[in-house]
């Protein structure tokens, strides 16, 4: 794949504006938080082989991720499984994403953020991307940090709570994970409000009646 062109940037660079790309992961699994990273590239240090973070493999993301955090602004936010249950996972998400924005080290002038809606109350003016992770660097490097972060605190987790396969699925609803669900019990670290993980705990209430 050819490297991204940074269409949606350029016009803010040229302009000396700063410009963050915003991506999120873990809205889909069924155990830990959801993350959002914030990333601001710098226009004479854009790490080559910039892509969507699905289509890298763990070796080669993990490789990008430590050269965008040495030549870029960082900024990593989550929502915990606490907040998610709260106030479900579409907030949770515009929470993590505002979170990311305000650790990174500069405000910045703009925002680039991946899909087709606009979180609320965010610090600057922002453009919504479909598809944002595969057309913008910016938006490709933050999922990018963002995948990695997450898939080491589910690594980390699955050391407390063998069992769940969580080192490999990093939460997501495999049949491993489903299986141990059902055999091992629901954790502190799963989504009470998620289907699966609200079924067992509803079958377990009325069976120990």
């Amino acid at each position: 794949m050819g490297a991204l062109i940074p269409v949606y940037e350029a016009r803010h660079w040229d302009a000396g504006h700063l410009v963050a790309g915003v991506d999120e992961v873990g809205r889909g699994p069924l155990a830990g938080p959801v993350v959002a990273c914030a990333v601001v590239l710098n226009p004479d240090a854009v790490p080559e082989g910039l892509q969507d973070s699905k289509t890298l493999s763990a070796k080669r993301r993990e490789a990008l991720n430590e050269l965008i955090r040495a030549n870029a602004q960082v900024g990593i936010g989550q929502a915990s499984v606490e907040e998610i249950d709260e106030v479900n996972i579409l907030q949770a998400t515009y929470l993590a994403m505002r979170r990311a924005v305000a650790e990174l080290p500069l405000a910045p002038d703009h925002l680039l953020i991946d899909g087709n809606r606009m979180p609320p109350d965010l610090p600057c003016a922002a453009t919504t991307i479909i598809r944002g992770d595969a057309v913008s660097p910016s938006i490709a490097a933050a999922s990018i940090v963002a995948k990695t972060w997450r898939d080491c605190v589910m690594k980390k987790l699955a050391q407390q709570f063998p069992g769940y396969g969580w080192e490999t699925n990093v939460g997501y609803p495999s049949k491993c994970h489903k299986s141990a669900l059902r055999n091992l019990g629901v954790t502190p670290h799963h989504r009470r409000s998620f289907k699966p993980v609200h079924n067992i705990l509803y079958q377990e209430k009325f069976s120990t009646r």
